[in-house]
């Protein structure tokens, strides 16, 4: 085995230092954070009941960049964390037209379907539940959205996620089409 000299105490085996601990510091990386929902969650086996926790969290940047995320763990912090950092690898650019989005989508995920609308400048964001929080962390300022069937928080935060990754400009779809943008 190798030896080991007193001042290389801080390398590791493959010769790379551990680093400083103030290197764990968070990183500012400009998003902002919310925590949707957390759930306790039980699992019952032979001993007893086993506590669990889901958080459901979002993160944008308000300049059009969002995503979503759930995180699992024993503890409540280590629940959250794990959601944020899910949210933050699965995070999508939408198409925006202003302040609003382009024109209305309608998306459906379990029992929830939301539907959004465009809104006149001014409007603010008229949306109500768990649909809220993307919407504003997406960066749209003015917008109507309505939630129908179920109101599980899960589901009409993916919803509206999915609602928003499917949005088009005029351009884009033009693009599709193999058509003008004056031919729509």
């Amino acid at each position: 085995m190798a030896e080991v000299k007193k001042n290389d105490k801080n390398r590791r085996p493959d010769n790379k230092s551990r680093g400083r601990r103030d290197s764990n510091k968070p990183v500012d990386d400009g998003l902002e954070k919310v925590m949707v929902a957390i759930r306790l969650v039980q699992k019952v086996i032979k001993g007893g009941r086993t506590p669990s926790y889901s958080a459901l969290c979002v993160v944008g940047d308000r300049k059009g960049r969002v995503g979503i995320g759930t995180g699992k763990a024993r503890e409540t912090t280590n629940a959250i964390e794990k959601g944020f950092n899910a949210a933050k690898k699965n995070m999508i650019t939408i198409t925006m037209n202003g302040t609003t989005i382009p024109h209305e989508v309608t998306m459906k995920y379990g029992a929830s379907t939301i539907a959004l609308k465009p809104a006149k400048q001014g409007t603010g964001v008229i949306a109500g539940g768990a649909a809220r929080p993307v919407l504003e962390l997406a960066g749209i300022k003015d917008i109507t959205a309505k939630n129908h069937g179920s109101n599980n928080k899960i589901n009409t935060v993916r919803a509206t996620f999915y609602a928003l990754k499917s949005l088009q400009s005029a351009e884009e779809i033009a693009e599709n089409r193999g058509k003008p943008v004056e031919d729509l």
